[in-house]
């Protein structure tokens, strides 16, 4: 007689599990059926789950949907068979219209999938930007080649806390403090290299009960003597935000490939989201 193997739980499976979780979590309520004829098509997590296995298989759009109608199980963690997958057409378009607050919130539910450590780091990068027509780019007054992303990481998991993306090049202070601020509850301990150097940075910081560590430009002695103070193993522990910048981009490339702004920011932040989930399940 022959013995039944028994069952293993893939990453893809759990993956796809736990991106399915989240995403109902993300568009909040009650979460609606998978599909519902007429009028209804296709629930919000859906469409934001089948996104987040797209960046982690890393196919276009047709050859995901093409994928998935040879895995029936993987398209029963949707609720779905496989003769109810929607067009590629349809996921393709409907991630557009869902607001940023999801995919924001997605990448909120993710990093808390760790427990953090007690010191976190900000730095930005820029991500290259894949090429538009002539015509949109003087409609959208498209001018940089590179979307500037700023990234709150924690340092003990490498957990992507939050991202900021900006076309403009506004200071890394300025953009430093808005993304903090939003995420006071979350952070004990920040580093940062030198362009996050602002006295009122730092005393907004304080004012808020976190710790700053981080150096001055040195313009005088006074500037040499603050950063002699300054304690070296947390401050060098910021170079993890910058580990994690080189691993999104040997994942995922670092092209962005959506040609609206607005789909190029959600296009990054579902990545850092992916990246935290991938990294939770193979604990």
């Amino acid at each position: 007689m022959k013995r039944e193997q028994p069952s293993v739980s893939t990453k893809l499976s759990r993956f796809t599990r736990k991106v399915v979780s989240l995403a109902k979590k993300a568009v909040g309520g009650d979460p609606d059926p998978a599909v519902e004829k007429g009028d209804g098509g296709y629930a919000d997590w859906v469409i934001v789950g089948l996104h987040g296995l797209r960046e982690y298989l890393g196919h276009p759009y047709r050859r995901l949907l093409d994928v998935l109608h040879e895995m029936p199980g993987i398209v029963a963690e949707f609720g779905l068979s496989v003769a109810e997958l929607p067009d590629f057409t349809t996921v393709c378009t409907r991630k557009q219209n869902l607001e940023m607050r999801i995919w924001r919130v997605l990448l909120r539910l993710s990093a808390q999938l760790q427990e953090p450590g007690d010191v976190q780091a900000i730095d930005a990068t820029g991500f290259d930007r894949i090429s538009a027509s002539q015509h949109y780019a003087n409609r959208t007054n498209y001018t940089f080649s590179s979307v500037k992303t700023t990234a709150l990481v924690d340092c003990r998991t490498s957990m992507i806390l939050d991202i900021h993306c900006s076309m403009k090049q506004p200071h890394d202070t300025q953009i430093g403090w808005q993304v903090l601020k939003r995420n006071l509850h979350r952070v004990e301990t920040i580093t940062a290299d030198k362009g996050y150097d602002w006295d009122e940075f730092r005393h907004n910081l304080r004012e808020e009960g976190v710790r700053p560590v981080i150096k001055h430009r040195e313009f005088s002695s006074l500037d040499a003597a603050h950063n002699a103070r300054i304690d070296d193993e947390t401050y060098h522990r910021r170079s993890v935000v910058e580990s994690v910048f080189a691993s999104l981009r040997r994942r995922f490339d670092d092209t962005i490939r959506a040609r609206t702004w607005f789909g190029q920011f959600r296009e990054i932040v579902l990545k850092a989201a992916v990246k935290n989930i991938e990294s939770a399940i193979k604990l």
